[in-house]
């Protein structure tokens, strides 16, 4: 870390503390050449997630997009907002757990479907309908079957 008083590079950490927002760690620095006392603040970089398109396309992950079919599918359903945002906030959290910089749509949709599941049957069924891409009724039907098996 170079003084921004002389621009020596040695400095030794006196405190270290996690910042307010807890998304930073705050740390209080001497620099060994002038002695001049300085704040830094460390924060973990964070990759950009990218999601694979099935045509091949990459963009950036993009929760509102999640958000838009989890509504779409929870409509008259008494599900909280809050209770969604929470299911993107795992899914995004296993990803970056993971350290994937790639993910594909297919698994993002698997992800989603898996939690909704537990969240409620009908909005997984309506959102699996999209996901899926159901040609017919008896893919439906097909669906609707595995799922009243489990």
């Amino acid at each position: 870390m170079r003084c921004p008083n002389c621009g020596c590079e040695e400095s030794k950490v006196v405190d270290s503390r996690p910042s307010e927002g807890n998304d930073a760690i705050r740390r209080r620095r001497e620099c060994s050449r002038c002695g001049f006392r300085f704040t830094t603040y460390e924060r973990k970089e964070e990759m950009p997630l990218l999601v694979v398109k099935r045509d091949g396309t990459k963009e950036t992950f993009d929760r509102q997009k999640i958000m838009r079919g989890l509504v779409r599918a929870t409509v008259k359903r008494n599900i909280p907002i809050k209770r969604l945002d929470q299911l993107i906030d795992s899914i995004e959290s296993e990803l970056r757990d993971e350290g994937v910089g790639e993910v594909s749509s297919q698994e993002i949709g698997s992800m989603v479907l898996k939690k909704l599941l537990d969240v409620d049957k009908v909005a997984y069924v309506r959102f699996a309908s999209v996901y899926r891409d159901f040609k017919d009724i008896d893919e439906f039907s097909a669906e609707l079957r595995s799922l009243s098996n489990e």
